[in-house]
């Protein structure tokens, strides 16, 4: 793959999410925003600038908690926004073929509230070292990260396709 520089700001408080990003999103065709863990002020704010959120869920019991409460929060922006922003929901940090995973699509596939994305991203190794070696998972050599990689493109695809 090519060496691509993808820009990035890092803004923290409220107040510059709610500033910045229509300024940020006026510069480029997608703006992605990796918000923090939790229902934050700052997750808030991103919601009521957001088109598409887009929320990771493990397969356990109290991330699959945790993903019903950020989607709560996406629906109250909803109410405010007046149906935006879209929701939608993907498992992260999968183990193939356990029951967790099973059990986890089943329960997810069951919301009326956000579309459940159809991509699962496997847990893997590859993922955990992009960090250590400030790369990304495109950067790294391997039949896993290769694979990683793959999952990745096809969950930016259907992404993408919830935007058109």
């Amino acid at each position: 793959m090519e060496d691509i520089k993808i820009p990035t700001t890092v803004l923290q408080s409220p107040d510059e999410l709610l500033e910045q990003i229509p300024e940020l999103a006026a510069q480029c065709d997608h703006l992605i925003i990796d918000g923090p863990a939790g229902l934050s002020e700052a997750s808030r704010a991103i919601l009521f600038r957001a088109d598409l959120a887009v929320v990771p869920c493990q397969p356990t019991g109290l991330d699959l908690q945790s993903a019903s409460d950020a989607v709560r929060l996406i629906k109250q922006a909803q109410s405010v926004r007046g149906g935006v922003p879209q929701a939608a929901i993907f498992i992260s940090r999968a183990v193939k073929g356990t029951k967790l995973l099973g059990e986890a699509i089943a329960l997810l596939s069951k919301s009326k509230e956000a579309t459940v994305l159809k991509t699962v991203i496997h847990q893997k190794q590859a993922i955990a070292d992009t960090f250590g070696q400030s790369a990304t998972i495109w950067d790294l050599p391997g039949r896993q990260a290769t694979e990683s990689a793959r999952e990745y493109e096809r969950l930016f695809k259907e992404i993408l396709g919830m935007l058109k």
